[in-house]
């Protein structure tokens, strides 16, 4: 009889070796057969100025106090469009000021304005040639099935 409580054939059993069988060594593929390391064709980074209200790109990073959005004609100059614009502190502005702007989204003469920019990937098309989009919706969709 066997000095173990159970039956069941487990890890300790004896004609069980200790060691994992050897796998045979795969082949390494021969230099001619891959390019070797692809290169990575990651999008670039830009600093971009984005309107608070529709979105849309203006392509001026420096504004004038009466600077308006070029889709909705919103006031670029405000306190939606500052870095120091925050819901959650005193008055919405993390700088010390001493009395609240009630309209955030008009115009105002704040001494402590800063642009609010952004970074993003650079996601546009640099040029034509075979990888340019099509503007028109309905030739897009018919080079979807182009063959």
């Amino acid at each position: 009889m066997s000095d173990r409580k159970y039956r069941q054939r487990g890890y300790q059993d004896s004609d069980r070796k200790g060691e994992r069988p050897k796998q045979a060594p795969q082949e390494k593929p021969s230099k001619g057969s891959r390019d070797g390391p692809r290169r990575m064709q990651m999008p670039g980074f830009q600093e971009v100025l984005r309107c608070a209200l529709c979105g849309a790109l203006i392509s001026d990073l420096e504004i004038s106090p009466e600077s308006l959005c070029p889709k909705c004609r919103a006031h670029l100059r405000s306190c939606k469009n500052c870095r120091n614009f925050d819901t959650s502190a005193r008055f919405e502005c993390t700088q010390p000021i001493l009395k609240r702007i009630t309209k955030k989204d008009v115009r105002n003469q704040c001494e402590y304005f800063v642009v609010r920019t952004s970074i993003e990937r650079e996601t546009r098309d640099s040029g034509g040639g075979a990888g340019a989009r099509p503007i028109d919706p309905r030739s897009a969709f018919d080079n979807l099935f182009k063959k």
